[in-house]
């Protein structure tokens, strides 16, 4: 070996002077050790947003993933087209309909997941120095795919009942103003993560009209819309101004995370930049993949699965709000959400959920921190709690240790007084596990 070869295992990067630029934005999160040991099984994770896929009837799907290489294994187990299996898009297109969306099949482009939807959206979409604006806060991995393609990320305010209209239309201006057009308004509008809230309904035209005004192409990502607690589905966004959305769905959530097998609604033309964005990126997915999904909708009762979902999620939710009513010390505030996985948690001033996470996890409960939401470090006092994977039983364990361990921080505050903990802007990137 020569003498200034690195070693094996050697931390030392000869090729650090080789990579694009767009690597500077993969930013790895400064908590992923401490994730690693919250996934012990002594400590009580509210971090993960993994869905609980221990709820679908197994013996239904391993019947049916038989069948399906029985009697299709040829084609299941074959390439596909980038676009994604016609039969699969005809129904992605009835599942949409249950959210107001009228589409052709055509339309729709199959994707692993909707992250790498996402991820060629901001591909066909984003140039070096772009700005993409997002509610504040977003998701995480959201601000991680717009940092990688070198884009800029603007935060724009919400309440409990989303974003606002126009705190909206004066971040488009004052970018306008400052020769920085937005390309793209990015939005998880129902059951946001990670905050819990949801779009109200007499607000989505506003924003739709403010974006039309302003000449910002929507991007509608939305997981969850289908697992409301609460009422109906909401009207997506799409459903309102297909000319001026771009929708992002699912199946990860809804069915199973381990299938991949997620979608992107857009006008025509942006559809075919999508499709050979595909192509580039990785030929053609898991056609097994989506032959499973599109037979598990046609022929199980998927409808049915999902209300299980709602009742599972639902006694979940409720754990966790009366648990944080029931221990919380004053001063911290919670938001209630009526779907999805997520709860936005507030600290009292003086608090820093970053800082106190390490204490938290030798406590044996772990979350994730306010900051990895925002682009721009903020956040230092918020922290997402999620309720869907553990059990109502470990849900209360967890928020009364935490409420223990955020009223011994208060304390050390107000015996000692503030402490400033630095931060390190953008985004924090947990893995597939928190997001």
């Amino acid at each position: 070996m020569q003498a200034d070869e690195p070693s094996r295992g050697s931390r030392v990067d000869p090729w650090l002077g080789h990579y694009a630029q767009r690597a500077a934005g993969m930013v790895a999160s400064e908590v992923r050790a401490l994730f690693a040991v919250a996934s012990r099984p002594e400590i009580v994770s509210l971090a993960g947003g993994m869905p609980n896929v221990s709820a679908l009837p197994m013996d239904a799907m391993a019947a049916m993933m038989a069948e399906l290489v029985t009697e299709r294994g040829p084609v299941a187990l074959q390439y596909g087209s980038a676009q994604g299996d016609p039969s699969l898009r005809e129904t992605i297109c009835t599942v949409m309909a249950h959210e107001g969306i009228d589409a052709h099949p055509d339309d729709v482009v199959v994707t692993v997941g909707s992250q790498q939807a996402l991820d060629l959206v901001a591909r066909v979409f984003l140039d070096p120095g772009d700005t993409v604006v997002t509610e504040g806060p977003t998701y995480v991995t959201a601000l991680g795919t717009f940092a990688a393609y070198q884009a800029r990320a603007v935060h724009v305010a919400m309440d409990e009942q989303g974003v606002l209209p126009e705190a909206l239309a004066e971040t488009f201006a004052r970018l306008e103003r400052a020769g920085r057009k937005a390309k793209l308004f990015y939005t998880v509008p129902t059951f946001q993560n990670p905050a819990g809230v949801t779009l109200a309904a007499e607000r989505r035209l506003s924003v739709l009209e403010v974006c039309r005004r302003a000449g910002v192409l929507v991007l509608e990502d939305n997981p969850y819309g289908l697992l409301y607690l609460e009422g109906e589905a909401m009207r997506a966004l799409r459903a309102d101004a297909p000319a001026d959305v771009i929708y992002l769905g699912s199946f990860s959530k809804t069915l199973a995370p381990g299938l991949r097998v997620g979608w992107a609604l857009a006008p025509s033309a942006v559809r075919d930049k999508l499709v050979l964005a595909a192509e580039s990126a990785m030929l053609s997915h898991s056609a097994f993949a989506q032959l499973a999904v599109d037979r598990y909708l046609r022929t199980q009762p998927w409808q049915e699965q999902l209300k299980a979902f709602r009742e599972m999620y639902r006694e979940r939710r409720d754990a966790m709000i009366s648990a944080l009513e029931q221990y919380m010390p004053p001063g911290v505030s919670w938001t209630r959400p009526d779907g999805g996985f997520f709860v936005w948690l507030t600290l009292p001033e003086g608090l820093d959920s970053k800082a106190m996470l390490p204490r938290a996890v030798q406590n044996r409960v772990a979350y994730v921190p306010g900051t990895g939401f925002y682009a721009d470090g903020a956040g230092q006092r918020a922290m997402r709690l999620s309720y869907c994977y553990p059990t109502p039983e470990r849900i209360v364990e967890g928020v009364r240790t935490l409420a223990e361990v955020i009223g011994t921080e208060l304390e050390l505050w107000e015996t000692f007084g503030t402490t400033v903990h630095p931060h390190s802007p953008g985004p924090q990137t947990p893995g597939p596990d928190h997001s």
